[in-house]
């Protein structure tokens, strides 16, 4: 028996979910931009995890200095998304930091 087809969008979370490394890490990095907001997540993005602390890489220490004082908001807005599938203590942030592409916008 034929299954009728799905959208793409549809099943792409199911298929990163099942392929993706199952680790403290993946399980924030793909949280962080529906907890972090668009604008954020443009700016910022996690880059390492040790026992709950995350670093944040960010585009500028402007963006770092922001982000901090945002940390409690954005600190239970990951936790909120992940679950309880990763465990989050802090957040810090970080300017310069590897992972961010170099085209700002």
């Amino acid at each position: 028996m034929s299954r009728a087809p799905k959208r793409l969008s549809a099943a792409l979370p199911d298929v990163v979910g099942r392929i993706a490394p199952q680790t403290a890490l993946a399980a924030i990095q793909l949280a962080w931009p529906k907890a972090a907001g668009d604008a954020i997540a443009a700016e910022a993005e996690p880059v390492s995890e040790r026992q709950g602390v995350v670093t944040i890489a960010c585009r500028s220490a402007t963006w770092a200095e922001q982000l901090d004082l945002l940390q409690s908001d954005l600190l239970a807005r990951l936790k909120g998304e992940l679950g309880g599938s990763a465990e989050v203590r802090e957040l810090r942030f970080r300017a310069g930091e590897a992972g961010l592409g170099s085209d700002p916008g």
